[in-house]
């Protein structure tokens, strides 16, 4: 069980890999109703939008992130707000990692703010975030 006490400013939450597959960004992109073809359609992302392959979408990406925040926290606190801005571009086959850490702990409150990111496989972030969760 996660316990404010027990937080430390600077420490790293769980990371978690994700390398999404083309059913996957099928699945999830009909789900949000993205009907935009650089998430399926390689030759247009490449020959007409001019990508390097398919793109992964950024709300995808986004919900890696905040699960990082959610996993870690579980049932012990509430999130009381999150975001994340696409800063580069993300493709299929890629493996992206998310991951954060504690920024800081406000003890009147019980609040804790965590930068998150989503790390490509050269180490590059490709997606910051943040989020504040409180206990």
């Amino acid at each position: 069980m996660l316990s404010y006490e027990d937080i430390t400013v600077g420490s790293e939450l769980p990371s978690r890999d994700h390398t999404a597959t083309i059913v996957q960004l099928f699945m999830y992109n009909a789900a949000i109703w993205n009907p935009h073809r650089i998430h399926f359609d390689h030759a247009y992302a490449t020959e007409e939008e001019g990508y390097d392959a398919i793109v992964l979408d950024g709300p995808l990406q986004g919900d890696w992130i905040g699960q990082v925040v959610t996993d870690w926290i579980g049932e012990d606190a509430t999130l009381v707000s999150f975001g994340y801005a696409n800063r580069r571009a993300a493709y299929l086959g890629e493996t992206m990692t998310a991951g954060g850490q504690v920024e800081e702990k406000n003890n009147e409150t019980k609040e804790i703010k965590v930068s998150l990111y989503l790390k490509n496989a050269q180490g590059e972030v490709t997606i910051p975030g943040h989020a504040v969760v409180r206990f």
